[in-house]
């Protein structure tokens, strides 16, 4: 059978349930899944707990699950750029568990390794640690952390072929690979498909033993969270002054 459907809404029509856990791609609104994110939101499915980086900004990415009351969990590692995510969070609306960013990433990597649990040195005497199982290791205290899995991870790539060889994009790399792993049921969105056997092998990031469903991508314009750019008179004028200074 194969793993490529004809768009986000057949790749998710009947792995998605209320309540469960979805781990999501990304960071920020680079390499999110786009059009699977909204598949979730248009499926109407409610209580979820959400694994990612963050949850997107207001009106993108993950934040239109904020938005729709969908999410009853978040675990993340930031949430600076979705201020109804803070609201909520701050009048006790959603329960969010933060984790530090390395120790989300290996959470997540170990739950696709099959390891149940590891230790480490960040968080320990933080809140962080709190309620924790603690080890002395060569004489430095641990925390013990636990691995992720999740009932279903959501991931973007740049390439697929059609048996979910994945190869992502520069930064959009990210999360992708440890979310792709850590998933029950793996849906990945590529934003070009091709046939087995016309990938590098060399090139290949995510085996496609670890992804059951794809769907290509739409050709949507990449947003950018922050956008910060000078005016154009003023940068001639700096790479100007810059050349006479070297002249001299």
């Amino acid at each position: 059978m194969s793993k490529v459907k004809s768009g986000a809404a057949a790749a998710l029509q009947d792995v998605l349930r209320d309540g469960m856990t979805l781990a999501v791609g990304g960071f920020g609104l680079s390499g999110i899944p786009a059009d699977l994110i909204e598949a979730v939101r248009d499926s109407g499915v409610r209580n979820l707990t959400v694994v990612s980086n963050n949850m997107g900004v207001d009106g993108k990415g993950l934040g239109i699950l904020i938005e729709g009351g969908q999410v009853r969990k978040v675990i993340a590692s930031y949430v600076g750029e979705n201020k109804l995510f803070a609201e909520q969070y701050l009048a006790g609306q959603l329960e969010v568990e933060f984790t530090p960013q390395g120790t989300l990433a290996e959470r997540l990597r170990a739950g696709g390794a099959g390891i149940p649990a590891f230790y480490t040195k960040t968080g320990v005497g933080t809140l962080v640690a709190e309620g924790k199982p603690l080890a002395e290791f060569d004489g430095e205290t641990f925390v013990l952390e636990r691995a992720i899995k999740a009932d279903v991870s959501l991931v973007h790539a740049h390439t697929t072929d059609t048996d979910g060889n994945l190869i992502y994009r520069y930064t959009a790399q990210n999360f992708n690979p440890v979310v792709a792993t850590a998933g029950a049921v793996t849906v990945a969105e590529a934003e070009v498909i091709v046939e087995p056997g016309q990938l590098d092998p060399n090139h290949i990031i995510t085996p496609g033993v670890f992804v059951q469903r794809l769907v290509q991508a739409s050709g949507r314009v990449k947003d950018i969270e922050q956008r910060t750019v000078r005016p154009r008179r003023d940068a001639e004028a700096e790479a100007a002054q810059a050349a006479s200074a070297v002249t001299v």
